[in-house]
């Protein structure tokens, strides 16, 4: 359901023709190993005000159902797929997208060597394509321990595709995306997105040029917010940071043959930066744009879920690079946080088919039009603050 600038309802902040909304899978806002997790810093996060006795206006149970039950029952539908899934589908083939993409390191860093233009590019798109692998899919699918069922085997993944392939550190990555983005989705102050949102840049320096500077940008993120984590974090971050890096800076030098530092921090630059255009509209275009809400006044999980997160059309290289939980199946992966990409792939047609049943809103939009829509409405949707959704005619 893409945001028109003729749909008036939407522009004055207001949602008429909603259904029920309900509580979280397994009663948890968020992954059941991080409940009741607490800020790197020590301190904690106050639940929203009023998700418990919030009475939304006009709003009659539909057919008797509780708010309670529309979440429980598509939770049970989506638990009995899961339930009779075997590994290989609830882990097996994200872990072998991640370990395709380990193998195809060698031959990029090869194809590097070569001095004609067409191997040295299928070089630097193999290397772009492998680092966001590693470095989105494997990262966001570790910030959810939906790459292992060990709690201690999650720890370690986390730590590897955080902190060594991404350059970011772990606590913090868990906590502002899971407890928070999760938790709060569309919340205005918490999980609204706004960390995405540079108001100061123009709409094609943001939209176009501004993602060049991800791969600089996000380890120097990093270490400011290691002011913010234990030292003995702070310390195995830093060293994990610069080991991955510099193990990408000495391959460039000892494998690729490249004959000046400055040649290869420019390779670096190049391939990491790859996808780093549909990597920052991604995020924004799923969740900016669509209703928020006070911390107050929210409604509950399914609602919440169903109102303010969107689906991309599926697309062979981000689901390869992103994973389908980032992309064609974002709702359901805000519904259910700890499903691997290839389960969240799996339930789709369980979880949208039960939302339209329900007449539950099910957003889905082509990338093309979002990126219209965010050209046209940059500084409504980027640069002011987003209205907040009046919850009216939520039946």
């Amino acid at each position: 359901m893409p945001l028109e600038d003729g749909d008036t309802a939407r522009q004055r902040g207001q949602w008429v023709n909603g259904k029920v909304s309900g509580t979280a899978w397994l009663g948890e806002t968020e992954d059941p190993q991080l409940q009741d997790m607490t800020a790197p810093d020590g301190s904690r996060t106050e639940p929203a005000l009023g998700d418990k006795d919030m009475t939304l206006r006009g709003a009659p149970q539909q057919g008797g159902q509780s708010e309670e039950a529309l979440m429980t029952e598509l939770s049970e539908l989506v638990q009995k797929v899961v339930k009779n899934s075997s590994w290989w589908e609830r882990h097996g083939v994200d872990i072998s997208i991640l370990s395709c993409s380990f193998l195809l390191l060698p031959a990029g860093f090869l194809c590097l060597r070569s001095a004609q233009a067409i191997p040295f590019l299928a070089g630097v798109l193999t290397l772009g394509v492998v680092h966001h692998t590693l470095t989105v899919k494997g990262s966001h699918l570790a910030s959810h321990n939906a790459l292992t069922e060990s709690k201690s085997w999650g720890k370690v993944w986390a730590i590897f595709f955080i902190e060594l392939c991404s350059a970011f550190t772990v606590e913090q990555a868990t906590y502002n995306h899971v407890k928070i983005h999760h938790g709060y989705t569309n919340v205005i102050g918490l999980g609204d997105s706004s960390t995405w949102k540079l108001p100061f840049l123009n709409r094609y320096v943001y939209m176009f040029i501004a993602p060049l500077a991800v791969p600089i940008l996000t380890p120097l993120v990093a270490l400011d917010l290691l002011r913010n984590v234990e030292w003995k974090a702070a310390l195995r971050t830093l060293c994990c940071m610069f080991l991955g890096l510099y193990c990408h800076y000495w391959l460039l030098l000892h494998v690729s043959g490249f004959q000046s530092p400055w040649s290869a921090l420019l390779c670096m630059l190049l391939t990491r930066s790859l996808l780093a255009h549909p990597y920052i509209h991604v995020n924004i275009f799923q969740h900016i744009g669509l209703p928020m809400f006070a911390a107050n006044r929210k409604p509950k999980r399914i609602h919440l879920m169903s109102l303010g997160v969107l689906n991309l059309p599926r697309n062979a290289l981000l689901d390869w690079s992103f994973g389908h939980s980032l992309i064609s199946c974002h709702v359901e992966h805000h519904l259910f946080p700890s499903l691997s990409d290839n389960m969240c792939l799996k339930i789709k047609p369980i979880v949208s088919q039960y939302l339209k049943q329900k007449k539950l809103p099910y957003n889905e939009d082509t990338y093309a039009s979002r990126l219209r829509l965010f050209l046209q409405r940059y500084e409504e949707l980027m640069v002011h603050a987003p209205p907040i959704t009046e919850l009216v005619g939520i039946q």
